[in-house]
């Protein structure tokens, strides 16, 4: 027997069951979508009741702060993202991230011609304690990590780097390259280093140490020494001016 064809009405019925499964399917990731809102509410409001309980203590203790942060960063909440919003209302922080973005614009500007915009992150964090002065607030490491991306939008080319095992703090728009990077990571615990050493530690020709470290003292990361008994040395600013 020849086998029979759906036909139109078969065809039919497989479109409108298509179409109730694809209802279903709406009505249910519209419902999950609404409980995922509802959730969302129930934690902001939450949020904001710690908030008003706890607001002294995310002003004056940096831990609690941090870990305050953190919690909204879970939730999808930037304390930070508006200064006149609610939450720069409620707890002062957003003042508090602002003034100290400025104080890191200002200790960055007075090093600029010296370290060639480039700062170790604990000795920033030192020079801004110290304008601060001694009975201001007191500044984490985090508070200054948070501060410097509050300057992104001025697209001032403010950035946390790593070299080696440091933190650097970069204040002028440029991107060091693989072989600059090596270069600084292998001075970070004399302050310098010179062409043999890096000859030998990287396997590099002379030609390439040259062209590298050319381009660090064009870019004011380092300086020369040519009063050595020996070798000429290449000094990193940034790692033992103090």
């Amino acid at each position: 027997m020849r086998r029979r064809g759906v036909g139109i009405s078969g065809l039919q019925r497989q479109a409108q069951t298509k179409e109730q499964f694809r209802e279903v399917g709406n009505v249910m990731a519209s419902k999950q979508i609404e409980q995922l809102q509802s959730q969302l509410e129930l934690f902001r409001t939450n949020l904001e009741d710690f908030a008003h309980k706890h607001r002294k203590e995310i002003r004056k203790d940096p831990t609690f702060r941090m870990h305050f942060q953190r919690m909204c960063n879970n939730i999808g909440i930037d304390p930070l993202a508006s200064n006149k919003g609610f939450w720069g209302e409620l707890l002062g922080v957003g003042d508090f991230y602002y003034e100290l973005g400025i104080q890191i614009i200002q200790a960055c500007m007075a090093t600029r011609d010296i370290n060639g915009g480039l700062i170790d992150l604990q000795e920033l964090k030192r020079m801004v304690e110290q304008s601060r002065g001694k009975n201001s607030q007191v500044v984490t490491v985090d508070d200054i990590i948070r501060a410097i991306k509050t300057l992104s939008p001025l697209g001032s080319g403010f950035a946390i780097i790593h070299i080696g095992e440091r933190q650097m703090v970069q204040s002028v728009p440029r991107e060091l390259n693989k072989d600059q990077s090596e270069v600084l990571a292998l001075a970070q615990e004399s302050s310098h280093v010179n062409a043999s050493a890096v000859e030998n530690i990287l396997g590099w020709p002379k030609e390439r140490v040259t062209s590298v470290m050319s381009d660090l003292l064009t870019d004011g990361l380092c300086w020369v020494d040519s009063q050595t008994e020996s070798e000429v040395e290449y000094w990193v600013p940034s790692f033992f001016l103090k």
